[in-house]
């Protein structure tokens, strides 16, 4: 190990950022949907061994920078897929913004680092390692309008038992254990087994204590509610044809018909091709197939014609009544850069990639709806449900979380694994029930554990239904939101600065 160890070290030049780039990319293993989280052990503890190597701040910098340029361009390479639906208009962005993204993203590892080589050597390298990558994520997830997207937390998303930590933690603070367990092997380098045993504590500790909380879980469900998940799966370049639209309208219209059971029909994102609230033909047509006294919510597409001209256009979700009247309306408000709008787009010579010319406006924000015979929900659109601290309004908790998408975008590839695992997380988080419905997969109803109670695959068409599982009270996190995840990282830098201390000493 000693001999491994000194030979990355040494490493220079091309080979030294090629080995750094594979290491990144072995990382990005451990998330959705390999969840190989092993992989984690080989590329942070080969991250460690590199910068051990380095020579000052700047060669750390690099060398994170390759690092993180591997791991986001082997996580993010379906961000090609969404261009691809339409490769005559945006097939000549593929190369520059699937390099471009990793490229602007691995500036966080590389800051990373350069943190981590000014800690002292040994444990206290690993310690800022797992700290700096935390608050990296923490960071990314607020800057530029955010995008805490394949957060290493996410890589315990299909094991209840260790999730459960985020109830408390939140995923920062999650992220901030699993580096650091992962890292801690590092020392094996220079002879030592300590590293490896508290590791192996740590990841025994998340378990068990996951564990203890599930053996006490409750599998009650809301009485007099039943959710039908409709999942069309339709494909991106067919979404917005004129001459299919009436022919998917009805596809949509004959998967909400079930067995009876249901109270609820869920639709996706942008489900109806049309601006639902000003087609009153359409609306009756879905409240021929709402269930008796319930709802079909949905997707689509509202406008706003202000009084001094123009239009507004809003991605919105819809709630319809068995009349056919329009009950509830959510506007999307946390919208997708060069998806949903452009900015800059005076400067910028490009239109936004979904269909049509006009950018969308954005709604005020997380919102709690009061539907008839429902609990309180949540509505969250597409990536608003990646948002750790963003998917409820503070001032009055939901019930329930409710997330439609149209994943379409990302074809089959890991995107829409990323994409669910994400939002399963959020459950952990707060306490609260998700119901998901996404046009190709994956749709699910999940209860506040983080367990998937019925599930509908990737790229199958058809329709899922089960009872919503109860609300739990608000967690730890759901209460004082980053405040555990911010006394790990005050903790951290105060046995950093300890380890300092002591070396001068």
């Amino acid at each position: 190990m000693n001999r491994l160890a000194a030979r990355l070290a040494a490493l220079t030049g091309w080979r030294r950022a090629a080995m750094a780039a594979a290491l990144g990319a072995v990382g990005a293993a451990a998330l959705p949907p390999v969840y190989f989280v092993p992989a984690l052990v080989v590329a942070f503890v080969g991250l460690l061994w590199l910068i051990d190597g380095t020579p000052g701040v700047r060669a750390a910098f690099a060398t994170g920078w390759w690092f993180g340029f591997g791991h986001f361009l082997a996580g993010l390479y379906w961000i090609a897929n969404a261009l691809m639906t339409d490769p005559a208009r945006y097939g000549w962005l593929v190369a520059p913004a699937v390099l471009g993204v990793s490229a602007a993203l691995a500036v966080y590892v590389a800051l990373v680092a350069a943190l981590v080589r000014l800690a002292p050597a040994g444990l206290g390298r690993t310690l800022a390692l797992a700290l700096a990558w935390a608050g990296a994520e923490w960071l990314r997830g607020i800057l530029f309008t955010g995008f805490p997207w394949n957060l290493v937390a996410y890589s315990w998303a299909a094991w209840a038992a260790p999730m459960q930590a985020a109830a408390l933690i939140g995923p920062f603070g999650l992220g901030l254990l699993t580096v650091l367990a992962a890292a801690l092997p590092a020392d094996l380098a220079r002879g030592g087994r300590l590293g490896s045993v508290v590791a192996a504590a740590l990841v025994a500790l998340l378990i068990s204590g996951g564990a203890l909380r599930l053996a006490g879980a409750t599998d009650a469900t809301v009485a007099g509610v039943v959710l039908r998940l409709v999942q069309p799966n339709v494909a991106q370049n067919h979404k917005w044809r004129p001459k299919l639209r009436e022919a998917l309208f009805r596809r949509h219209l004959a998967l909400s018909v079930g067995t009876g059971k249901a109270t609820t029909v869920i639709w996706p994102e942008t489900a109806v091709p049309f601006f639902l609230a000003e087609e009153p033909a359409r609306r009756r047509a879905i409240a021929a197939v709402t269930p008796p006294g319930g709802l079909v919510i949905t997707g689509t597409i509202r406008r706003e014609l202000p009084a001094g001209g123009g239009v507004r256009l809003f991605n919105s979700v819809e709630a319809i009544d068995d009349r056919g009247a329009v009950v509830g309306v959510y506007d999307k408000a946390h919208l997708v850069p060069f998806g949903e709008y452009v900015p800059l787009r005076t400067l910028l010579p490009i239109t936004k990639i979904t269909a049509g010319t006009i950018d969308f406006s954005a709604g005020p924000g997380p919102r709690t709806l009061d539907l008839p015979g429902l609990p309180p929900v949540s509505p969250l659109i597409c990536y608003e449900a990646i948002f750790p601290a963003g998917v409820v309004d503070p001032e009055k908790r939901p019930q329930w979380l409710l997330n439609v998408t149209n994943d379409a975008w990302f074809g089959t590839s890991s995107g829409p694994y990323q994409h669910f695992a994400a939002a399963l997380m959020r459950t952990v988080e707060q306490g609260l029930p998700l119901a998901r419905a996404a046009n190709t997969g994956i749709s699910a109803v999940v209860d506040a554990y983080g367990r998937i109670v019925a599930r509908l695959g990737l790229g199958e068409g058809g329709a899922i239904e089960a009872p919503l599982p109860v609300a739990l009270a608000p967690t730890p996190y759901a209460r004082w939101g980053e405040t555990a995840f911010a006394a790990l990282l005050g903790l951290g830098v105060l046995a950093i600065l300890g380890l300092a201390a002591r070396r001068r000493g």
